[in-house]
């Protein structure tokens, strides 16, 4: 439950910011959804949700289950959650030690579209990548995302309603790979998934600052 999360609010100019600790899918999902209705109302600015997740596949608006390789009765055993979402995107992993990031946002009220925005989002992990001396890129047409030599580092999944955002971006920093192998993530198959741990020969920080 909401009351049970570790968080932290800062103000940052016209936004604030919310970090926390490991959350519940659908605690996060409800938390967005009442957030995004109360920017639509402007009750609220806009606010960034930064936190992680339990081990969940998430399945997008398209409900692309087919790239779930594995039945739904293996999941309980695994410890793994299945969601379905409103969210653009196919399916993907959330999971312990990815840094999530779920704008709140009017695009309005920061000047930008939806394509903008969306590869805003990327340039984000991008430079992020490039702190840690990893070169990535944002994805060609129909390849949304943050990869590293044909190896995604960062997925995106957003809902825009009505020109307020939800959902975000999932960046890995070092989660357990092993997780992507029982999907077809974001419904690419022929590409792999890497972590930051992967690619960079620096010693990360605590994943609190990667996050920050």
């Amino acid at each position: 439950m909401i009351d049970c999360f570790v968080m932290f609010r800062q103000m940052r100019r016209s936004r604030e910011v919310w970090k926390m600790v490991t959350v519940n899918y659908l605690e996060a999902l409800k938390l967005q959804e009442k957030l995004a209705s109360d920017r639509k109302a402007l009750k609220i600015i806009n606010t960034l949700l930064s936190l992680q997740h339990p081990p969940t596949y998430i399945v997008g608006k398209r409900e692309t289950i087919h790239n779930l390789l594995i039945p739904d009765s293996e999941l309980k055993s695994m410890e793994v959650e299945l969601h379905y979402t409103q969210r653009g995107g196919d399916i993907t992993f959330h999971g312990p030690h990815q840094a999530i990031l779920y704008p709140i946002v009017s695009l309005r009220d920061i000047g930008l579209g939806a394509r903008m925005y969306v590869e805003k989002l990327e340039l984000t992990m991008v430079e992020l990548t490039s702190m840690y001396g990893v070169k990535a890129q944002a994805g060609q047409k129909c390849e949304t995302g943050v990869w590293v030599e044909g190896r995604k580092i960062g997925a995106i999944g957003v809902r825009i309603s009505p020109g307020i955002t939800s959902h975000g971006l999932a960046f890995n920093m070092d989660p357990d790979l092993n997780y992507f192998k029982h999907i077809v993530p974001c419904g690419i198959s022929d590409k792999g998934v890497t972590s930051l741990k992967n690619e960079t020969n620096v010693e990360l920080p605590a994943e609190d600052v990667i996050q920050e």
